[in-house]
């Protein structure tokens, strides 16, 4: 080949050197370049570059030949960010609850032949629960007659023009404290009967649903 013809390819390759990359290369850039659009104060603003106090801005991405390509919400404050883990955190309890809930009623299914097995598992727990009620209504009727008679004799010093003696007063005070206690007492053992007493009838209910279901398998 001639120095003729050597010299124009030489001096392509160098204007192409000069002036930057290729066809090609300027394709591709043109390519990947994008464009961003975003508002601020009420006002729309499109650039190709994200400055960066807009970064946290909710905004759109459009690609060189005007197509949509992203769209993203603004950044969360910290109080938002704060509300969406604990919900996040609920959410997830709330699975792990109802995952452990399947698993117990289904234990249920294979630990109790009958219906009868499973009245009599709550009933001895239930059982239970009433004995202890029983004995926190004892106990308040214990202590009430034992207030009562400390009540009488205050009133048949004060009736005498005497003072109440301070260990009589101290015992009064005592024996309110103890009968509020066996009340409060009761009531919850009252309640976890209630409580007891549901749980079993919305079991039974579950279990013969599942019972059903794997019959008609």
């Amino acid at each position: 080949m001639s120095q003729y013809l050597l010299r124009p390819l030489l001096l392509a390759a160098l204007a192409g050197t000069l002036l930057g990359a290729s066809p090609a290369d300027a394709q591709q850039r043109g390519a990947e370049k994008r464009i961003y659009c975003w508002e601020e104060e009420g006002e729309r603003i499109c650039g190709d570059a994200l400055p960066a106090d807009a970064v946290d801005n909710a905004r759109r991405e459009f690609s060189a030949s005007g197509t949509l390509t992203r769209t993203l919400g603004r950044a969360l404050t910290d109080e938002e960010k704060a509300a969406a883990e604990a919900l996040a955190e609920l959410e997830r309890q709330a699975d792990a609850e109802a995952a452990a809930r399947e698993r117990q009623e289904r234990a249920m299914v294979h630990a109790y032949d009958s219906e009868e097995a499973l009245r009599r598992a709550f009933g001895a727990r239930l059982g239970l629960v009433e004995a202890a009620a029983r004995s926190s209504e004892l106990g308040i009727e214990s202590i009430r007659a034992s207030l009562m008679g400390l009540l009488r004799q205050a009133a048949e010093a004060e009736l005498s023009g005497e003072a109440v003696p301070k260990a009589l007063a101290a015992g009064i005070q005592e024996q309110h404290r103890g009968l509020r206690h066996q009340q409060a007492l009761l009531e919850q053992q009252q309640v976890q009967r209630r409580l007891l007493a549901e749980e079993l009838e919305q079991s039974l209910a579950r279990y013969r649903e599942l019972k059903q279901a794997a019959a008609n398998r």
